[in-house]
């Protein structure tokens, strides 16, 4: 039986685990993901409707990946110099038009145009909610980066597998206006819950720069090694198992399936355990499992060997890339958007332009060599562990 104690017990819990600050920075993160997941059913109509061949197609997509690695340092300096509210309200507002610009384009170069800004909007955005979800973790004294992390994952789901229906429903320019709508909607539910952060008056302007000694570079590398193998089982693990492992065309889907699905979850229960062991322990354990799945996955004899080994890596790198944003933005003495932007940049590189270094690679020896050698970069990763123990906040004033 429900006490009026047990009642006000209850909310005064919910409201310590999950402030308005926390669900705002969460629905931030779900709206990225979701706007990231609906694009890739709309690239094949894109393509289409521009008359991009296979080739033409991937210098469009490239233009997404400048557009971020432009933008996301830009947003990082306008963090130092305005805070984290002011930067991620701004960024999302501008994010909302692209899918719609997109949408629209009739023309290569407006193609080209459009894409720019949509990666370099959804980067911006990305350095902007991860800095604010840093400032949530301090004024809360306990992590949440890796559930906010599993909502972006939740969003990309929700986006990739209605967008096709409802382009068949709405048709292209109707999908696009209904998650613009959508999206907005939910912003301005978001807007007055977003966590009110301002720069540090102790800040010097010269802060504003690219880092000159190597920590924040090093907490980067952390991410770009731990991303690479993310993106290459996105972009090549049903290739792999279709081609190599005789994998049916339905069965094949299930390399990314299954990676994604043990990755949400864990990145929804991340949060407790790092708060619990800490973020180097935390982040030794998964690097440890992540080249245990990569290792199963490269030398698997069959498909569902594979498939549990891709499993494996899910619960691996689940909370290795939160881990590491979590400590770059609360690395001691660097303006946060600087170095937070600086392993945002890092880590993206890695999923946006390394998958076409290991598709040419792969043309010669195969990918099976390939996911059994990509457990070396966690090796690096393991190496530079301790740097994550800026990812700790409970004990922070």
């Amino acid at each position: 039986m429900t006490t009026p104690e047990t009642a006000l017990a209850g909310k005064s819990i919910a409201k310590t685990y999950f402030p308005p600050a926390r669900l705002a920075v969460s629905g931030l993160f779900l709206l990225n993901g979701t706007f990231a997941g609906a694009w890739a059913p709309k690239i094949p109509e894109f393509a289409s409707r521009l008359g991009l061949s296979e080739g033409g197609l991937g210098l469009m997509i490239m233009c997404f990946g400048i557009g971020s690695i432009i933008l996301m340092p830009i947003a990082g300096v306008l963090i130092a110099h305005f805070g984290t509210t002011r930067t991620v309200k701004g960024a999302t507002i501008l994010f909302l038009s692209t899918m719609l610009l997109l949408s629209l384009t009739p023309t290569i170069p407006l193609g080209a145009v459009a894409i720019f800004f949509f990666g370099g909007l959804m980067g911006a955005m990305d350095v902007a909610m991860n800095g604010n979800a840093v400032e949530v973790e301090k004024s809360m004294r306990r992590a949440i980066m890796s559930s906010c992390h599993a909502f972006w994952s939740l969003g990309a789901f929700i986006g990739a597998t209605t967008g096709g229906f409802l382009m068949d429903a709405l048709g292209v320019i109707g999908h696009a206006a209904l998650l613009t709508i959508a999206g907005a909607v939910l912003f301005v539910f978001i807007w007055p819950h977003i966590l009110h952060d301002a720069p540090h008056p102790s800040e010097e302007r010269q802060k504003v720069r690219l880092p000159m000694t190597p920590l924040p570079w090093l907490i980067g590398l952390m991410a770009l090694f731990c991303m690479v193998p993310e993106g290459a089982i996105l972009d090549w693990g049903a290739l792999y198992m279709r081609n190599e492992l005789g994998a049916s065309l339905a069965l094949s889907g299930f390399a990314f399936g299954t990676f994604s699905l043990t990755m949400a979850v864990m990145r929804f229960a991340g949060d407790h355990v790092r708060d619990r062991f800490g973020a180097v322990k935390t982040l030794r354990t998964c690097t440890v499992i992540a080249i245990v799945g990569m290792v199963v996955a490269g030398t698997a004899p069959n498909a569902y060997v594979a498939m549990a080994g891709f499993a494996l890596c899910g619960v691996g790198i689940s909370n290795m890339v939160p881990i590491a944003f979590s400590a770059a933005g609360n690395l001691p003495g660097f303006a946060q958007g600087v170095a937070l932007s600086v392993t945002t940049v890092m880590g993206y590189s890695g999923s946006l332009f390394a998958p076409s270094v290991i598709g040419f690679i792969a043309e010669h020896v195969g990918f099976a060599l390939i996911f059994a050698l990509l457990p070396v970069l966690f090796l690096v990763v393991l190496l530079l562990s301790h740097h994550a123990v800026h990812a700790d906040v409970r004990e922070r004033h």
